[in-house]
């Protein structure tokens, strides 16, 4: 079967960007994206769009039209929330390689800052709608957020395994430490343990550094053949492996939930068709929604035992010069929070070794993941500069 690469990165400017649209940044992401792989946008004959979480500001598939893309084999609104970008990828890699497409677009852009507004209230009245039935006692007992959810997720998983908020913490300062040497990263100062644990509860056992930022932006990817991403104008980032999983796990008597998710699938099948193990993988960047994300998505795919995450990650392994590179950019938690494009688009940059300062040593294996819902939906792609053998 032929394989399928990554041939052209583009991003806009992200973070604190104000009186720009989600479909304008949308727009100047593919431009770039195109433009950095050396093609001419005539050159795309497809076309995958996700957007965020407003109904009013919103990327669809008039995008197209905006590009002047009239002649497509492929167009395609997709939403699996922050696994959007891995799922894009792998139809866009799948499209390719079976000859459906030859050079497709793969974008996600979002505008929820808006200026003189906190951060906060960006998503404050996101998702609420009316519920019947049992759900209906979530909103009852005013668990209507993301942050109330994760929170239950993260305080069933220490309950279970005894996992603590210190643990939790050495992630966000890791993070941090990794944001410092990026010029993106929309928080760059120092961050030491202490201060992860004065800052203030969101939702317990959840603290304010526990949580991403908000941002403003849009980054898309072009993905085409291997063979023709080889005679373009940067190294192609081969794509080896992709798959999802999605975990249903009701907060109901006997479910899985906060102590495992989608990742276990996703990762592993990932793994399977990239034809590598665990032990072979260089570099993660893994969705991280919440610092509790990254510790269960490390459970899931299989980087320590079940129930280990917490002494697994509090030895400064995920920080620079640690032994896995985690969330080199700083990840949504310091650097820019794009849903899945955060770890994809750093996991480019390593690969093709224009991550400056914080560039690591190996990137011969690169897992990047994405992560939507309350760990319901998960993508996981295995990328290398080298081909599939």
């Amino acid at each position: 079967m032929t394989s399928a690469a990554i041939a052209g990165l583009g991003m806009t400017d992200v973070g604190n960007v104000y009186g720009r649209t989600a479909a304008d940044l949308a727009a100047d992401a593919v431009r770039r994206a195109v433009a950095d792989a050396g093609l001419p946008m005539a050159e795309l004959d497809g076309l995958l769009v996700s957007s965020g979480m407003s109904r009013s500001d919103r990327v669809d598939l008039s995008l197209a039209r905006d590009l002047g893309l009239t002649e497509l084999r492929l167009l395609v609104e997709m939403n699996a929330f922050g696994a959007s970008a891995g799922a894009m990828v792998s139809y866009a890699a799948a499209a390719v390689a079976a000859g459906a497409a030859s050079t497709v677009a793969c974008v996600f852009a979002d505008a929820p800052l808006k200026e003189g507004r906190s951060s906060g209230a960006a998503y404050a009245s996101k998702g609420r709608r009316p519920v019947a039935g049992f759900r209906g006692l979530h909103t009852s007992a005013g668990a209507v957020s993301a942050n109330v959810h994760y929170a239950l997720a993260a305080r069933r998983h220490m309950t279970t395994y005894g996992t603590t908020s210190e643990q939790l913490g050495a992630i966000a300062v890791a993070q941090r430490a990794w944001a410092a040497m990026n010029p993106l990263a929309q928080r760059r100062e120092p961050m030491t343990l202490a201060e992860h644990q004065a800052s203030p509860w969101v939702a317990d056992p959840l603290r304010r550094l526990d949580c991403c930022l908000v941002s403003n932006g849009g980054v898309a990817v072009v993905v085409t053949t291997a063979e023709r991403a080889s005679t373009l104008a940067h190294p192609p980032v081969h794509l080896l492996g992709w798959a999802q999983g999605h975990h249903a796990a009701p907060m109901e008597r006997g479910s899985s939930f906060g102590l495992r998710t989608g990742a276990a699938t996703a990762g592993a099948s990932a793994m399977r068709m990239a034809g590598v193990e665990r032990a072979d993988i260089d570099l993660v960047e893994l969705y991280d929604c919440y610092t509790f994300t990254v510790l269960i998505t490390l459970e899931d795919y299989g980087f320590c035992p079940k129930g280990e995450g917490g002494s697994f990650v509090a030895d400064g392994r995920l920080a620079p010069g640690g032994a896995l590179p985690c969330n080199t950019g700083g990840g949504q938690l310091s650097a820019y929070y794009l849903w899945g494009m955060t770890p994809l688009s750093e996991a480019i940059a390593q690969i093709r070794g224009e991550a400056g300062e914080r560039q690591v040593d190996r990137t011969d294996v690169v897992a990047a993941s994405g992560n939507g819902g309350v760990l319901e939906h998960h993508s996981t792609l295995i990328l290398s500069p080298h081909a599939r053998n």
